[in-house]
């Protein structure tokens, strides 16, 4: 009762960003609403189109958290919008959640949409030859097991309708990448263990899904075939850890992978993917992924630089007593 008291404050203080966020989502020309990528009811994805695209843009193919249970696309509205206002197509890809389905429908729900961009992103304006795959909390998980995923099937010579080389690299959010150290952690903080369970689909399951220890088993041809892999945390983050992101990418290096972490120093959970582009100005996560997108495009630097910053949606005491109140 505590945790959803909690959550109901925390909710009514940003309100007014969720409200204008919520605006843009439903009512903007620039946002393109639940694309069929599948047949599955949840296999819907939404584009945010930037408004300057008279040449082919980046894209970005997001995966939203939401424990597994509440995931859905429209949670990455904001991200969605922010990125958007400097210049990169951003694909929010909505998959079955527990009890719809379990995380092998999840994964393979991501891996249709990821498909679905890479082979249709062109006619939306954007660069089939820069498409970047990001995940946030339960959805980097996610994202993180389907990009692993195919390298063992590539790898391996079976049949793809996407590449992982066509994927410049993979952004991971506070994510959890070892479901086996974690069970315990979840149970603690309220995602009790028989539910996760089912959720992963037994406790035999947990290795096939924790991409850490795929990529610690895996071939150097599977490794090979992997994209340079970002993986972003706040220090401060209770709901997971920032420990998961330093374990995988450390498994990652000595795989012989491209792997890095940045880290935020004093971020929550939350901070990192709400508060901070809810404050306006120039969020830190957003402009280290653009650094990244447009390392080798002067022109975008250029533009990004001169882009107008982006305004404040929260005041700044519901922003601080939002951030004490959080349940994540």
């Amino acid at each position: 009762m505590s945790q959803l008291l909690a959550l109901t404050i925390y909710a009514i203080l940003l309100m007014p960003g969720f409200i204008q966020v919520g605006y843009y989502y439903f009512f903007s020309s620039q946002v393109r609403r639940s694309i069929v990528y599948g047949d599955q009811p949840r296999n819907r994805l939404d584009l945010y189109i930037p408004e300057d695209n008279s040449r082919p843009c980046p894209v970005v193919a997001f995966v939203t958290g939401g424990a597994w249970i509440i995931g859905y696309k429209a949670w990455g509205a904001l991200l969605g919008r922010r990125l958007a206002e400097r210049g990169i197509i951003v694909a929010c890809i909505d998959y079955r959640n527990f009890p719809q389905g379990t995380i092998g429908d999840m994964v393979s729900d991501a891996s249709q949409g990821i498909s679905f961009v890479c082979n249709n992103i062109a006619g939306y304006g954007g660069d089939p030859n820069q498409i970047y795959l990001m995940g946030q909390s339960a959805g980097a998980h996610i994202a993180a097991c389907a990009l692993m995923e195919q390298a063992v099937k590539e790898s391996g010579g079976h049949p793809v309708s996407w590449s992982v080389t066509q994927i410049k690299a993979y952004f991971g959010l506070s994510g959890g990448y070892n479901i086996h150290s974690l069970v315990d952690h979840f149970h603690e903080r309220g995602l009790y263990r028989s539910l996760f369970l089912s959720i992963m689909e037994g406790e035999e399951s947990l290795s096939r899904y924790s991409p850490e220890i795929v990529a610690k088993t895996s071939s150097a041809e599977t490794i090979g075939l992997l994209p340079p892999i970002v993986l972003m945390h706040g220090t401060e983050d209770y709901s997971i850890p920032s420990s998961a992101s330093q374990t995988f990418v450390d498994i990652l290096q000595q795989a012989g992978a491209q792997a890095k972490l940045l880290l935020y120093e004093g971020k929550t959970h939350t901070d990192i993917f709400l508060q901070d582009p809810l404050r306006g100005g120039r969020d830190p996560l957003v402009e280290d992924v653009l650094s990244i997108i447009h390392a080798d495009d002067a022109i975008a630097r250029q533009k990004v630089a001169l882009a107008p910053t982006p305004r404040r949606l929260v005041f700044e005491w519901q922003l601080k007593l939002a951030r004490q109140i959080s349940p994540f």
